[in-house]
């Protein structure tokens, strides 16, 4: 656990981050650890079978930029979650390969439609 804890930085998530919920973090803690401990050959992602040295490889590198990015990213769901650990694996699974375009298209729509710098709560 504690790897997996010095890898997303919980700490400075945990001070420093704004909108991280400590239970949902902790949470993703366990999820995590339960998911790179697992003895499986293969893990399910999203209706697909993945190797799980290749699952847990990706999980392992992890940061507190991508947990800012899941954090993000269930902050503005609108759809309902039926199971949310399937989802928050999900999720945490696709952040390295999601998180630029995802930042990119936010500040994309951000400047076409003149929010770009305003102050987020008037």
């Amino acid at each position: 656990m504690g790897i997996i804890k010095d890898n997303i930085e919980y700490e400075h998530l945990c001070q420093y981050a704004k909108g991280i919920d400590r239970d949902m973090l902790d949470e993703i803690v366990d999820l995590l650890v339960e998911t790179v401990c697992s003895a499986r050959k293969t893990i399910r992602i999203a209706g697909d079978d993945y190797p799980a040295e290749l699952v847990k490889s990706k999980l392992m590198k992890l940061d507190s930029s991508h947990i800012e990015f899941v954090f993000d990213c269930i902050s503005k769901n609108t759809t309902e979650i039926r199971n949310i650990k399937k989802y928050l694996l999900a999720v945490l699974f696709n952040a390295p390969s999601t998180i630029n375009g995802y930042y990119t298209a936010l500040v994309a729509h951000d400047m076409n439609t003149g929010s770009w710098g305003t102050p987020q709560n008037r």
